[in-house]
Parts: structure tokens; sequence; C-alpha cells
């Protein structure tokens, strides 16, 4: 049988991963915008006639909420 190595051992060290997720906690809200209206822009259908200008004011105007409690 085949010797399994422990999964309680430390990482190793990243650096290169350590600095992109510290870019990552510096998104601002028009960043998180602009990924949204590419993400609605990139994934709509090709002759539904959506722009990437479209996207962007759709991605504006709706908000997402918490859900009610039940």
């Amino acid at each position: 049988m085949a010797e399994r190595k422990s999964m309680f051992k430390k990482a190793p060290e990243r650096p290169e991963l350590k600095a992109l997720l510290g870019r990552a906690k510096d998104v601002t809200d028009e960043d998180m915008l602009e990924q949204q209206a590419s993400f609605v822009y990139g994934n709509a259908p090709k002759d539904s006639g959506i722009t990437k200008e479209s996207a962007r004011r759709s991605v504006g105007r709706i908000l997402l909420t918490d859900a009610p409690e039940r």
C-alpha cells in the first residue's frame, strides 16, 4: 500500500499567492460593478442585443438584498 502524506503538515509559503490575496482586499465598489458588467456581457447570448454599456447600466440598477427570514 502506498504511504500517505499527513494532512496536518503546515502549508508551504507562497509569497506570490499572498501578494495576490493582499491586492484582492483592495478592490473598490467601482471595480466590482465593472467585474459584474463584464460577467453579464460575457454570458449573454450572442443574439440578445446586450452591449457592454447596457450591461453596465443593468448592474448599477439591480441591488441584492438579504433574503427574508422564515
